[in-house]
């Protein structure tokens, strides 16, 4: 039965195993992240109150040239740099079930180095 599962199935499934033990609250939101095929969006969540406190998507950044992983790095440094805006300095990291490489690593380490804790 599992070989009639798409990729995008197995994700999901991998996603919702993830998010059983991922809560954000106000004082620690979840950051969550999705992958396009063009685009990365990322968003910082308070669960408790359903809402979603920050948004940087990679189409609001200029694309480094050359560099495959440049505007996941600056979509990472961007989000950052908008939740210490706002005060917020620790997150609970969600991968949305990919694997933890590659941009996802990238803009994860790039958030991490503007000042966010996770």
């Amino acid at each position: 039965m599992n070989q009639f599962k798409t990729k995008r199935d197995k994700r999901i499934r991998r996603h919702r195993r993830i998010r059983s033990g991922v809560l954000g609250t106000a004082a620690r939101p979840r950051l969550s992240v999705f992958r396009s095929n063009k685009h990365l969006h990322l968003q910082l969540v308070d669960d408790e109150a359903g809402k979603t406190l920050i948004v940087a998507e990679t189409s609001e950044v200029k694309k480094v040239k050359g560099k495959q992983g440049g505007a996941a790095e600056e979509v990472g440094a961007l989000l950052g740099k908008r939740a210490l805006e706002k005060g917020i300095k620790e997150v609970v990291f969600d991968r949305s079930g990919y694997r933890y490489h590659g941009n996802v690593k990238k803009l994860a380490d790039a958030a991490r180095k503007a000042g966010l804790k996770f």
